[in-house]
């Protein structure tokens, strides 16, 4: 008997699996000590700046991805596409232009919810201030948030992202696992040469490394792909990539920001 899984089952849970893989391998490279000379943060400041351990963050993150899950298969169902939807081929250019809406979609909802939790001393302090915990931010733990932020901001941001690019669940097996990779990446904390990530993207590891330190807080609140709305609405923060003492990199503003 022929054992198929369906494209909802793939379009919910690839894109975790990517996650734990891809952050794995970070983790692995993180290990070696040859690469320190790559990192924005020393092992020892991982270890004494952040504010809750990597056993917390791990079932942070879970938890979120439970969660989501479980909205994922709600709209599957709801919207009633599956693999027969999906056995059309679709054209490169439909494709493209999906992936497209898609990234400017999530990217137009994360960033008006990641800035006004950031200037509502409320919503901060009690839910968006738990993902500021990791002062030096690394791969696994890009998706640790409150689970109510977890559902408003990742969750609801990306069904608004399928829905309105009218994508299939076996394309959205692509796009949120790209999207995965993106987060992931842009929290590894590495700066390492030939990272097609950090060259095509200037929303990229040291940009959001940026707004995890206290004088970025109030800045690059853009996430996951471009940097267009921080431009458009003054939220831009410049940066220079210097060596840090001791060894690695370290992102600093390019000039005095005012604090917004």
């Amino acid at each position: 008997m022929e054992f198929a899984i369906s494209d909802n089952m793939l379009g919910t849970f690839v894109p975790i699996l990517v996650y734990w893989l891809y952050s794995g391998l970070y983790v692995f490279l993180g290990s070696f000590d040859r690469l320190e000379n790559y990192r924005l943060h020393s092992r020892k400041d991982e270890d004494e700046k952040n504010l809750v351990s990597k056993a917390t963050v791990v079932k942070g993150v879970l938890l979120q991805q439970f969660f989501q899950a479980i909205v994922a298969i709600l709209l599957f169902s709801v919207t009633g596409s599956d693999t027969g939807a999906a056995s059309q081929q679709s054209s490169l250019i439909v494709l493209v232009r999906q992936f497209i809406i898609a990234m400017l979609v999530m990217d137009t909802w994360q960033y008006f919810i990641h800035r006004y939790m950031h200037h509502n001393k409320f919503l901060y302090r009690h839910i968006h201030s738990l993902h500021h915990r990791l002062v030096a931010p690394y791969a696994f733990g890009a998706l640790y948030n409150h689970p109510i932020e977890g559902l408003l901001n990742d969750t609801i941001g990306g069904a608004l992202s399928f829905l309105l690019s009218g994508m299939s669940p076996r394309t959205s097996i692509f796009f949120f696992s790209f999207a995965t990779i993106k987060t992931v990446d842009d929290h590894c904390g590495l700066w390492l040469p030939g990272n097609l990530f950090q060259v095509l993207f200037k929303n990229n590891t040291a940009y959001h490394d940026v707004h995890h330190q206290l004088y970025g807080s109030k800045y690059n609140f853009a996430q996951p792909f471009f940097v267009m709305w921080d431009r458009i609405l003054g939220t831009y923060m410049a940066y220079s990539l210097e060596k840090r003492e001791g060894g690695g990199f370290e992102a600093r503003p390019t000039k005095e920001y005012k604090d917004n």
